[in-house]
């Protein structure tokens, strides 16, 4: 069944992909790009204005609201086969699963949005890595071949929305598949099979950028790290800037020969220990810039001016107070919009506490502040 939106699609003169590029780039729009991320899972069960509508999911939300498109090519740039999922042990509250990374994980019955406790990796010792890379890890896995027609005929030449490219994560997963202990003592015990780890994700990374750098015209890249909560990164930032950074900086040179200078990872928590790195490495904007465990958007914006770009960044905490509070929250962020470089959303998804009638709300006036005058 089609999706019909329930908002019209804010006013504009240049296409979205125009938009986009030009205020990544602090030049003058027409107006703001206008995206958001997303909603936890419980929002389409609990709030009336999706389950009411049949809106299941955030794919789905993004047209019900009318935000403008934005989309990108992924490749298969991890490991592959992934292990097998399933349930080890029952209770009568939670699951003790084994997820596709390997990990025992302890998880609500209901399955309810939260953070898995993570118990076991399969991945432990240089001969685990060994066998597991030998197994999962392989560049000749025919499996990494991209499909060039295909994505061709989804995302044609003439299309009017920007396009990124994915270029994955060089530690984020590394620590998902050996949980955030196993990898803080990994770094010490073995530090070379860490190595192996980060050079084998920038090599898949670098074999997928190979295939598809030549046949599209990308807007950006982006990529997935979330290696930070509130109180920094979850690696010493000598370990990001000798081990980690250098990969960027690979997968960076290859990005610019073909004209990509934007390129943003997702990183929750507080960024700004490894902020230089990352800028140094070629990651230069932040994605979606969570306001607690880090800064006030504009607090980096104006540390870095013209270097780094943020997008998202709207306190989700301001959000589930209601319109005061969001109101005010948004009237800082007035400046930086206006300055480019800079796209206000939620800075994750939107949490179900939020009522849906604050959020319509907080919508129309992110239209009002940051559509066309």
């Amino acid at each position: 069944m089609a999706i019909k939106p329930i908002r019209e699609k804010w006013k504009g003169t240049m296409t979205d992909r125009e938009r986009f590029r030009r205020q990544m780039h602090y030049q003058p729009v027409d107006r703001c790009f206008n995206m958001e991320f997303g909603y936890w899972d419980e929002n389409f069960r609990e709030w009336p204005l999706f389950y009411e509508n049949n809106i299941r999911n955030n794919w789905e939300a993004d047209i019900f609201f009318n935000f403008d498109r934005i989309d990108v090519i992924g490749g298969n740039i991890w490991m592959n086969p992934p292990f097998p999922e399933k349930v080890i042990e029952e209770t009568d509250t939670t699951l003790i699963i084994m997820n596709s990374d390997g990990l025992l994980a302890e998880v609500p019955k209901d399955r309810h949005d939260t953070i898995p406790h993570y118990m076991k990796s399969s991945i432990v010792t240089p001969d685990d890595w060994k066998r597991c890379k030998e197994e999962r890890f392989r560049l000749d896995d025919p499996a990494r071949i991209v499909d060039i027609d295909s994505l061709k005929k989804y995302h044609p030449d003439n299309r009017t929305y920007p396009l990124g490219v994915y270029c994955g994560s060089m530690i984020g997963k590394i620590r998902d598949m050996l949980t955030f202990e196993g990898l803080a003592y990994a770094i010490y015990d073995y530090p070379d099979m860490v190595e192996d780890m980060v050079e084998t994700c920038c090599q898949l990374v670098e074999h997928f950028l190979d295939q598809v750098l030549p046949h599209f015209d990308f807007d950006f890249a982006s990529g997935w790290e979330d290696i930070c909560f509130k109180n920094g990164p979850i690696v010493s930032v000598p370990f990001f800037r000798d081990v980690v950074m250098p990969r960027y900086k690979r997968i960076s040179k290859k990005l610019k020969a073909y004209g990509i200078d934007i390129w943003y990872t997702d990183c929750d928590g507080d960024v700004r220990p490894i902020l230089p790195y990352l800028l140094e490495g070629g990651i230069n904007c932040l994605f979606p810039f969570e306001v607690n465990g880090c800064s006030h958007p504009g607090e980096l914006l104006d540390q870095y001016e013209g270097q780094l770009r943020i997008m998202g960044g709207v306190d989700k905490i301001q959000l589930g107070k209601g319109p005061e509070a969001i109101k005010a929250y948004l009237e800082t962020l007035v400046p930086y919009v206006e300055q480019g470089g800079y796209i206000p959303f939620c800075d994750h998804r939107c949490p179900p506490n939020v009522k849906p009638e604050d959020y319509l709300y907080y919508l129309d006036l992110k239209e009002k502040m940051f559509g066309m005058k």
